[in-house]
């Protein structure tokens, strides 16, 4: 076995520590959205928004800004000062932790270039990588303004999913980009069989999380609080009843919470199937220990959607409950899973996939 290379090892440690916040940031994305905190701010001041309010005058104006917005106006408009402080810390915090990132992830990237510790195969992967952060930030910022104009009281469900989605393609770059620093390829395992399922399970979970995201923006949950059928049927009548046909994946929200219970039970039943099929193989060290990981995590995925369903129909607006902590949870597991499955098909390539 190769040794691994000091510059590498540090240049993967910096990597997953950015993973590491990303996996926060999209926490806090969701506790933004679960306390209906997203549209709390209604400018996007890149230096001058890294400050909150520091007086009561400060206050007053960001609340009279707030105060303009549909939201406000048609939901929240007996809030009081101290409601909107509330709502307006759990979106300026997502925002200053975003921040944080990019200072972390620019710090080390002059750091290291100082030290010379970047391979030149680095180079065009932390070009993309920066790049990606930046769509990011754009998207959310786009996702936020769609919900201050008109009579939206949220941001459109679709931005919404689109703004997860990329933070989920984000953080799996980081991920794969310090696995590349970080395994060796004699601690890879060749199975053409295995891969293939994981790029399936891979497709469906992408799928997964974004009706996840849809069911949040649409706050679909509740629509149908019952398990295991949905309101008494195993396919209920409603799931085409818009027009046209295809706006009811994207707006029906009867449809969109079947589609993300049938694939939940896909990923459960293929999940398993593929853990047995690798308990069969035996690989390097790294890989036997990871091989179990995604099926126990899709364990727990799938009882805290449970959950999360059955506790939707205590939701008491404004308070943190049950069904606020399963969903905040549900949504961790779904990262986590996607993680395993990243590096299962890192440790299952047919080559070494390198950035160059």
């Amino acid at each position: 076995m190769d040794k691994l290379n000091r510059s590498d090892k540090q240049v993967a440690i910096w990597l997953l520590v950015g993973v590491g916040m990303t996996v926060v940031q999209i926490a806090l994305g969701g506790i933004t959205r679960l306390t209906g905190s997203g549209l709390s701010i209604t400018e996007w001041n890149v230096i001058t928004g890294t400050l909150p309010p520091l007086n009561e005058s400060a206050w007053l104006v960001e609340f009279n800004k707030y105060k303009q917005t549909p939201q406000f106006q048609l939901l929240n408009f007996e809030f009081t000062l101290k409601d909107f402080q509330y709502i307006f810390f759990w979106e300026w915090f997502h925002r200053l932790w975003a921040r944080s990132i990019g200072l972390v992830f620019l710090i080390g990237f002059v750091w290291f270039l100082w030290k010379k510790a970047f391979k030149k195969e680095m180079l065009k992967p932390l070009v993309v990588l920066f790049l990606l952060g930046a769509l990011q930030g754009g998207v959310g910022w786009i996702m936020v303004a769609s919900g201050l104009t008109g009579d939206a009281v949220y941001v459109k469900p679709t931005r919404l999913a689109l703004h997860f989605v990329l933070a989920l393609g984000l953080l799996s770059y980081t991920f794969w980009f310090a696995l590349s620093c970080l395994i060796q390829k004699d601690q890879l395992v060749r199975n053409s069989k295995a891969l293939r399922a994981n790029y399936i399970l891979l497709g469906l979970l992408v799928v997964q999380l974004l009706y996840g995201a849809l069911m949040a923006g649409h706050k679909a949950a509740n629509v149908a609080s019952t398990w295991p059928t949905i309101n008494g049927d195993w396919i209920p009548s409603q799931l085409f009843k818009d027009q046209p046909l295809l706006l009811n994946f994207i707006d029906n929200t009867l449809l969109i919470h079947f589609i993300h219970r049938g694939i939940a039970y896909l990923l459960l039943v293929y999940i398993t199937i593929w853990t047995f099929q690798l308990n069969k193989i035996h690989g390097s060290a790294i890989f036997n220990q990871v091989k179990k990981i995604p099926f126990v995590i899709v364990l727990v995925q799938v009882a805290l959607g449970i959950g999360t369903v059955l506790f939707s129909k205590g939701i008491i607006p404004g308070n943190w409950g049950l069904f606020e902590w399963t969903a905040q949870l549900h949504q961790l597991t779904g990262m986590l899973l996607l993680l395993s499955l990243v590096m299962m098909l890192y440790l299952t390539e047919k080559e070494a996939r390198e950035f160059k």
